[in-house]
């Protein structure tokens, strides 16, 4: 297994089916991978869905919360369940495309040369949401940017590429998706950015708008702040 792709859904029934074709087409022909999607408590068929699209593309995994847990929650039992040492992460709305894959797995075969890339993050050059969200994510990474010095234009992009043992060391907390890469930097490794594309959303509701994408962002961006600032460097150890 060289790719575990890990997407948390959520109500997003009509679009796991078509978004699953495409990561079969995006990948079948380069590696083994398997897709892991994680339902986070949907209320609508999404289940069914996954389920019907197994049929067609086998290397489907389905992981189900009892309970809605929220996305950080859902991303991170994905993960756990993994096979592949990396991970790529998508989200369920259908507006990442997994044709990018690809691109940022050649990213991390071109530019880890000293082994210390552990992350590669999509930026959505041109966004294609309504103006409010553009106006939300704008005033966010700008705010975080200035505030934690990632040298990442767009941590909200959903597309990622990341080691998976790295990512099981981080700090975990509720919506730690959005600061991926400062925690990957306090952990000592390189992140880079990749230009992606990004479509609009034609099938069903966004899960997320200004209360709850910019207001509780900022909130935890203290404490991320925190835990950078606690940060105990690691020492180098010998045995004898």
């Amino acid at each position: 297994m060289q790719l575990s792709v890990v997407i948390p859904v959520c109500n997003e029934a009509e679009n796991v089916g078509i978004l699953a074709q495409e990561i079969h087409a995006a990948l079948n022909a380069r590696l083994q991978f398997e897709v892991i999607f994680i339902d986070d408590g949907s209320t609508d068929a999404t289940v069914q869905q996954i389920l019907n699209a197994r049929a067609q593309v086998p290397q489907i995994r389905l992981l189900k919360h009892t309970k809605r847990s929220g996305q950080s929650a859902a991303v991170r039992t994905g993960v756990r369940a993994a096979r592949a040492a990396w991970i790529g992460t998508l989200d369920g709305d259908g507006q990442n495309d997994p044709a990018d894959l690809p691109k940022l797995i050649a990213a991390l075969q071109q530019y880890n040369t000293d082994g210390q890339l552990r992350l590669i993050v999509g930026n959505r050059t041109t966004r294609r949401d309504t103006g409010l969200r553009r106006l939300s994510s704008r005033i966010a990474n700008g705010v975080r940017g200035g505030m934690l010095r990632d040298g990442t234009p767009d941590t909200g992009c959903g597309i990622k590429l990341i080691e998976r043992a790295l990512f099981m060391e981080l700090p975990h907390f509720d919506h730690m998706h959005r600061f991926l890469p400062a925690l990957v930097q306090r952990a000592g490794a390189r992140v880079i950015s990749v230009p992606v594309a990004h479509r609009p959303r034609m099938r069903g509701r966004s899960k997320y708008g200004i209360h709850n994408r910019l207001w509780v962002g900022i909130v935890d961006l203290f404490g991320v702040m925190w835990l950078i600032n606690r940060r105990i460097a690691p020492q180098r150890v010998t045995e004898e």
